[in-house]
């Protein structure tokens, strides 16, 4: 256990919607909701504006707009993100050498890395405001919490308990004493079922857990779980900040509108995210063994299939062939609502000759043609950024029935004026972000 509280856990406050916010003047200190806009959407971040009315993240946008239908739904724009996560991070390394990046928006800070020592409470608290000000400012006006403490454990539960724009930090001793009071379900792996075997022992707090032996918490929850929750239930927790956490997978998917019974449409849909898997590890110069296929059912229920090659490749033949056959040996049922085809076991190199069992690189695969769906052919969505030659620059406010509606404003402007366009105005351009993929999705 480390001597002081050198361990920071930065959080930005609602990120994709604090963006789309500071972007967009006109939903300042409104309802935002940001994530997937169609019957099949979900949630990926909430204003604070819209957690009022209690939606969520991972919520559906359905339900989302039941709650609070009076909220702006806009699609993601990754790129923008990115380029906002990218100035916070420098401002982290220039703290600290060793940063831990968990996402876009939240990483691990360790101070001790810098070769500061003896911090007292009053000492990270300063840290950490003149962090939060210097993330304001090159952001243009984000803002983040700050956990400080002894661990992972602690900095990251702490940086959850003064939301939005706050600091905690734990001071060193008084981790279990911290913990006590709140609900077993604070401690990392312990999910709805965990906390209902708990709950059966009796056990509805930390304080409760505390008092469990290391026997009686391995026989209620099992020996691996039952051992690393009676450690982190008294704040033992000496995992290090990694910095550089290594990608693990580069994956597509998609969730469909209705559920897709046709085994050639699905296959299309297939040949396409093996396509851009493959892209996006020859960007990233890298290579993977294991392709695997995610089929959602109509259920909900969720399926893998995954065949690992002789050695790795980027090889979008091979993808797209490897693909197609765990999507032929996957049950459909009554219909597919996410497809998903990803990559692991990567490696930044690549070995030839991976065909086997009568699969040779020379045949070449039919990639069957997909049809676009509307929203491609169409070309805008909420949120997008569009540009036009007498009005400047602005986002799509809304597109359907061949007219797509925009607000002109941008984060430098007051709320601007809104007009409405033919879809297939020359005049209105799509604003391209460096580095953007136009095809991803939410």
């Amino acid at each position: 256990m480390r001597a002081d509280p050198s361990v920071l856990h930065v959080d930005l406050d609602a990120f994709f919607a604090a963006v789309e916010q500071r972007d967009k003047p006109s939903l300042r200190a409104k309802p935002v909701v940001v994530g997937g806009v169609g019957v099949r959407g979900v949630v990926s971040t909430a204003s604070y504006e819209a957690r009022k009315y209690g939606v969520r993240s991972a919520m559906s946008t359905a339900e989302a707009r039941s709650r609070c239908p009076h909220a702006a739904y806009l699609s993601p724009r990754f790129e923008v993100y990115r380029q906002s996560s990218l100035a916070v991070m420098a401002e982290m390394r220039a703290l600290s050498p060793l940063v831990e990046p968990l996402s876009l928006d939240e990483a691990f800070v360790d101070l001790s890395a810098s070769g500061l020592s003896g911090l007292t409470v009053e000492d990270v608290e300063a840290i950490a405001n003149d962090l939060k000000a210097a993330i304001r400012k090159v952001t243009g006006g984000l803002t983040a919490s700050v956990g400080a403490g002894t661990s992972k454990l602690i900095a990251k539960i702490a940086s959850d308990l003064d939301k939005p724009d706050g600091v905690v930090v734990v001071p060193a001793g008084t981790e279990a004493e911290f913990l006590a009071p709140m609900q077993v379900t604070v401690i990392p792996g312990v999910g709805p079922a965990t906390a209902q075997r708990l709950s059966m022992a009796g056990v509805r707090t930390v304080a409760d857990l505390q008092q469990l032996d290391a026997d009686e918490l391995i026989r209620q929850v099992g020996s691996a779980h039952g051992t690393s929750l009676h450690r982190l239930a008294v704040a033992a927790d000496d995992r290090p900040v990694v910095s550089d956490r290594e990608t693990k997978s580069v994956s597509v998917e998609d969730t469909f509108e209705t559920d897709i019974i046709d085994r050639a449409l699905l296959a299309a849909i297939s040949d396409r995210m093996a396509q851009r898997v493959a892209e996006r590890l020859r960007k990233a110069q890298l290579s993977g063994r294991t392709v695997t296929v995610k089929t959602r059912m109509h259920d909900f229920t969720t399926h893998t299939r995954s065949s690992t090659l002789a050695g790795p490749t980027d090889d979008a033949r091979v993808i797209t062939r490897v693909a197609r056959r765990l999507l032929e040996e996957s049950e459909i049922g009554g219909g597919i609502r996410l497809l998903g085809v990803g990559v692991s076991s990567l490696a930044d190199w690549i070995q030839d000759d991976l065909f086997t069992e009568g699969e040779h690189a020379e045949d070449p695969v039919e990639v069957i043609e997909l049809p676009s769906r509307p929203r491609d052919r169409l070309g805008f969505h909420p949120g997008q950024d569009v540009e036009h030659p007498d009005h400047g620059r602005g986002w799509v406010w809304g597109s359907g029935r061949g007219r797509v509606t925009v607000r002109f404003e941008t984060a430098d402007t007051p709320p601007g004026p809104v007009r409405t366009f033919s879809v297939d105005d020359p005049a209105l351009t799509k604003v391209q972000h460096t580095g953007a993929d136009p095809d991803e999705e939410p």
